[in-house]
């Protein structure tokens, strides 16, 4: 797919060129008669540098219409170029991925293991069925404890990432198009995850890494005011096209949820390091929940258009007999920020001792974007409820989370519950 981009984008470049060459030359041409419709002439003369002007003038026109649909042509696939990849990124499909670390151990059972779906609905903690017949397929509604741990996990998320230094926001959930396209995303095609808006540019937004990375547009900033950490709660709509089966049933791939999302805008030199930081911050985040995963470093064919590098999050779901994704974490280097114009201005010594603003100033250079799902709480909630089941049907609520819960330690089958 890339090749024929890249086939295609050269060809329309050689149509550009050419029709640049004819749109310059008729340029030339259109002056010359004009600076001979200054001299003195003859009326015959005259009259026929007057349509020769005005045949010239129909010409470019077209030629220059021409020109711009090309230009656009061109843009659109230059927007569909993906990154470069760091070196260290193991080439191939998503099975070339390799493991960076293991972090704890698959929950043992002695009785027979629930998948989340049988454990919700005897916990009566979701509905499908009403949510299907009130808007389609992938759509739930979460009921009692279920509520409570999704406001828990996110007001927990939230809080760890404002602990390490990120400022929170909640976002606009509908955006341009243009700024979906400008972080990396297709908002339209057969294959796009993005609902669009009809009749508008507008778009329902897949994750808060598009508000978040839009909020500094078309600006330059200070490098005293980097690196800028942001935590962006929101809720996510993806159309999941071509999703299907028992692995993606339940709360597993939806077409709308919760998710806490981590950004970073930084030096060039500083991204790699804040991408160790992210997925650091994800581990940790995990492992104090007490589930058992894998990171991975996901291969070439795998990182989508954005990134640079992408550090998976897989946790065991022992319901689904198999690990799944439940974070990610990208470093998309200047990407996204080329594309929606954020600069910083180097302060270098020369532009912070100059008595004129500007005089010898350093020139601008892009930021580096960064993006580390917090939570993502339809995954977390499928993993938990997997993970801490036990025998009498009930689950145990992780310590980190109660405080955020209520203090609610266990959700029992109402059957029995005191």
């Amino acid at each position: 797919m890339l090749i024929w981009s890249l086939l295609f984008s050269f060809m329309t470049s050689c149509s550009m060129f050419k029709r640049l060459q004819e749109v310059e030359k008729l340029r030339a041409e259109r002056n010359a008669v004009a600076n001979k419709m200054k001299g003195k002439l003859e009326p015959s003369e005259r009259q026929k540098l007057i349509e020769e002007g005005k045949n010239l003038k129909e010409e470019l026109v077209t030629l220059e219409e021409d020109l711009l649909k090309l230009t656009d042509e061109l843009q659109q696939e230059a927007q569909s170029i993906p990154n470069m990849t760091h070196p260290d990124v193991p080439l191939g499909g998503e099975d070339s991925s390799t493991v960076r670390k293991m972090v704890g151990k698959p929950a043992e059972f002695s009785f027979p293991v629930k998948d989340h779906v049988q454990l919700g609905k005897e916990l009566d903690l979701f509905d499908f069925d009403a949510a299907a017949e009130v808007s389609g397929s992938k759509f739930y509604y979460l009921k009692n404890e279920a509520v409570l741990l999704e406001m828990g996990l996110v007001n927990w998320a939230v809080s760890e990432a404002m602990k390490r230094g990120f400022t929170p926001l909640t976002t606009p959930e509908i955006v341009r198009s243009s700024v979906v396209e400008k972080c990396g995303f297709q908002p339209r095609g057969t294959n796009t995850q993005v609902y669009s808006i009809e009749n508008s540019d507008q778009c329902l937004i897949g994750t808060a890494e598009i508000p978040v990375g839009g909020i500094h547009m078309d600006s330059i900033l200070s490098e005293s005011s980097l690196p800028l950490k942001y935590v962006a709660f929101s809720h996510c709509f993806r159309t999941e096209a071509g999703a299907a089966g028992a692995a993606t049933r339940g709360l597993y791939r939806v077409h709308q949820f919760s998710k806490v999302e981590m950004f970073i805008l930084c030096r060039p030199d500083e991204s790699d390091s804040y991408h160790e930081e992210l997925i650091g911050i994800e581990e940790e985040l995990f492992s104090s929940l007490g589930l058992h995963f894998k990171t991975l470093d996901m291969a070439s064919e795998d990182l989508g258009a954005p990134a640079y590098r992408k550090f998976d999050v897989e946790a065991w779901m022992p319901g689904l007999g198999r690990y799944g994704e439940i974070s990610s974490a990208s470093n998309c280097t200047d990407y996204q920020s080329r594309r929606l114009g954020i600069r910083y201005r180097p302060e270098s010594s020369s532009s912070l001792s100059s008595p004129k603003k500007g005089k010898n100033a350093a020139p601008t250079q892009f930021v580096h974007t960064l993006n580390a799902t917090a939570c993502a709480v339809p995954r977390m909630i499928v993993s938990l409820l997997e993970n801490f089941q036990q025998e009498d049907g009930s689950v145990i609520i992780p310590e980190p989370l109660r405080p955020f819960m209520g203090g609610l330690q266990i959700i029992k089958p109402k059957h029995i519950q005191n």
